[in-house]
């Protein structure tokens, strides 16, 4: 029987505060490729994320699905194994009929982005507690999430792509990041992350390389004129601390709370390279 108190057991499981921060890859997608500020194009851009919203709850939901039928979580009192995947279902022909409205391009990187998803969260492929393979659903799904929102005003294209790329190995260092913060808790729910395969040190490490990567494709893209070349100071300026407080993390043996920390700190300087695309691009 379906109740208010089920409803909202359902709806606890889309995660609506990581849904809400993973809209900033799409969103500036959209921006980078929405021209002239209009009402049309507004009108358009909030149906877009409309339909993000929804394609991203799906993702959240079907990761909750997976990880319960994969013996991760305790299962729901309030909400059954099956309830809950037809609800991930729901929410993803949601997303994509109001990506319909738009384009076609919006629908088959909606999916695409909704099949990575599938990969990294089945418990039948197991993508997610795969070492290796469970980064690359983020560093594709970084691309093509980027590109879920340029696709919104424009086809896609070189430039969209290189931009698309900067994003990727964020993401994907990110995620890194966060195997390393979850180790202790990974390791007694047997869960097989890279850090619990490689070590919390190899794991960091890499994600510093790929963050590495990340800002030279920035000061790249600036100096090419991909993105407004301020952008360029961003990536030069703000490497040697991210590098920085990477150090002192190792330094701290990569405790929970210094990860906390070091991420809060990192998000920070992206958030501020965020603000500064926006500046960049619409304040000429």
């Amino acid at each position: 029987m379906n109740t208010p108190l089920h409803s909202r057991a359902l709806l606890r499981h889309i995660r609506f505060d990581e849904v809400l921060v993973l809209q900033g890859t799409p969103l500036m997608g959209a921006l980078f490729s929405i021209g002239t500020i209009n009402r049309s194009n507004l009108e358009t851009l909030l149906v877009f994320l409309i339909g993000s919203l929804l394609l991203v709850a799906h993702v959240f939901t079907l990761n909750d699905w997976a990880d319960i039928a994969h013996g991760l979580k305790a299962p729901d009192p309030l909400v059954s194994s099956v309830r809950l995947f037809w609800f991930s279902v729901f929410l993803l022909i949601a997303g994509l009929l109001v990506f319909a409205l738009i384009n076609s391009r919006v629908v088959v990187l909606g999916a695409i982005v909704a099949l990575l998803g599938f990969f990294y969260s089945h418990p039948k492929l197991n993508f997610k507690g795969t070492p290796i393979a469970s980064s690359l659903p983020h560093l594709l799904g970084g691309i093509f999430h980027f590109l879920l929102g340029y696709a919104v005003f424009m086809s896609i294209d070189q430039r969209g792509v290189f931009i698309a790329l900067f994003f990727a190995l964020t993401f994907a260092a990110g995620h890194l990041n966060h195997e390393v913060r979850d180790f202790e808790l990974d390791q007694k729910t047997n869960a097989r992350t890279n850090a619990v395969a490689f070590g919390k040190r190899a794991t960091f490490i890499a994600g510093l390389i790929l963050f590495t990567f990340a800002y030279l494709c920035l000061f790249l893209l600036g100096w090419f004129r991909f993105v407004p070349r301020p952008l360029s100071i961003f990536a030069a300026v703000f490497y040697p601390l991210h590098l920085y407080w990477s150090l002192r993390a190792l330094r701290g043996r990569l405790q929970p709370d210094i990860v906390d920390r070091f991420q809060v700190r990192y998000r920070t300087l992206y958030a501020v390279i965020g603000i500064g695309m926006l500046c960049f691009l619409f304040y000429k």
